[in-house]
């Protein structure tokens, strides 16, 4: 077996990191006794243990205090726009030169952070949606994503508003993900993509698709029979058309894929699965083609679960915060995929291996919190109103 002839430490990693965040971002010095460099160290230190920015600068001993951080963040940050332009173009940086100018599958979503609070300023800052985590409120975000040759990249971010038309959505993210040098071969998306006007806005755009077909109407079981995209649900496996219609009377008409196969004790289920798909601009090999490039979206779902492990914990009812701390994440992760294809991964014929073992998404996190913790020290001891003697053991 070859053996690796380099290593790499935390500091190189942190500097890679610092310099994404740093040169993208470009936050300017709002206050003296918290420059940019130690604003970030002490949000990196947050994100790796899952905790605030107020929490992170109690325990990291030389650090500017809670106050001092959190003036010169909001200070720190532009208006939401500009801040989202500076994000997707640190999220951007670690693409690799190759894609410029390609056609790729992309996958869109939404994800949703549920929200208890009430909103700064005003009332579209808050998403709404079905109940989740007791609440029917969010701060809604939507990424672009890019799954090749085991490169998962977040290539666009935007705050989703409430009351926001998902094509609208969609444009934005596709054209951010242009900007990027990529351009969209078809586009995986979820089921909540699946309407009128958002179909009718690819087809103009002559943007191929793939996406679940919800299922309404009545069903099979009926007195009357099925009705509705429901007709599908007793169907063998195969492909038709249906044609959707909103309250609006406006129409679009998409192609259906029927997809039959036996649960087989997955999910503790038995009998008959029937995935019904709804796409455009395809002409697919076979009804287990389009099962299988539907499976490629769940990757979205994988970056979301890393972005969540490196999310830093806040109450703030700040808009602009909330975004830069969900940007900072998706960068964190995009930072780990840029190592392992660029440093990590073994040369092989054939193509490079990817060895996902020499550093892993949490390992990363804990490294650039030792890089924080070596240059401003961590508070070991508390107060007590007894001696220590009284209460421990000698």
């Amino acid at each position: 077996m070859r053996q690796s002839q380099y290593t790499i430490t935390s500091r190189d990693v942190h500097r890679h990191a610092m310099h994404r965040l740093l040169t993208h971002l470009r936050l300017p010095e709002a206050s003296r006794r918290c420059p940019p460099a130690a604003l970030l160290d002490v949000v990196l230190w947050a994100a790796a243990r899952l905790t605030s920015l107020f929490a992170a600068a109690l325990r990291l001993a030389q650090a500017p205090c809670p106050e001092t951080v959190r003036k010169a963040l909001l200070g720190s940050l532009p208006d939401p726009d500009e801040l989202e332009r500076r994000l997707n173009h640190a999220l951007a940086a670690d693409l690799p030169r190759a894609l410029a100018g390609t056609r790729q599958p992309l996958a869109c979503d939404l994800t949703l952070r549920p929200y208890h609070g009430e909103p700064q300023a005003s009332e579209r800052e808050v998403y709404r949606g079905k109940a989740k985590a007791g609440t029917t409120h969010f701060h809604a975000y939507a990424t672009c994503y890019l799954a090749l040759r085991g490169r998962r990249l977040t290539l666009a971010v935007t705050w989703v508003r409430k009351g926001e038309k998902l094509q609208d959505v969609l444009w934005r993210l596709l054209r951010q993900a242009r900007r990027a040098g990529v351009r969209p071969r078809y586009l995986l998306l979820d089921r909540a993509f699946c309407s009128v006007d958002v179909i009718r806005y690819l087809q103009s755009a002559r943007h191929p698709f793939l996406m679940p077909l919800p299922l309404r109407g009545r069903r099979p079981d009926h007195p009357d029979g099925p009705s509705g995209s429901r007709v599908f649900e007793a169907a063998r496996s195969g492909w038709g058309a249906y044609t959707l219609t909103n309250s609006a009377g406006r129409r679009a008409t998409v192609r259906v894929c029927v997809r039959c196969r036996n649960y087989a004790g997955q999910w503790g289920r038995s009998g008959r699965q029937r995935l019904v798909y709804a796409f455009w601009g395809l002409e697919p090999k076979s009804v287990e083609w389009v099962r299988q490039t539907y499976r490629r979206r769940f990757a979205i779902e994988s970056s979301y679960r890393q972005m969540n492990q490196a999310r830093v914990t806040t109450c703030t009812r700040s808009p602009a915060v909330r975004l830069f701390l969900v940007g900072v994440a998706l960068i964190l992760r995009n930072v780990w995929v840029w190592l392992h294809w660029q440093v990590l991964s073994r040369p092989r014929r054939g193509g490079r291996e990817l060895r996902l073992g020499r550093l892993r998404f949490q390992a990363l996190l804990g490294w650039l919190a030792q890089v924080a913790e070596e240059r401003f020290g961590v508070m070991d001891a508390t107060h007590a109103d007894r001696p220590p003697s009284q209460a421990f053991a000698a």
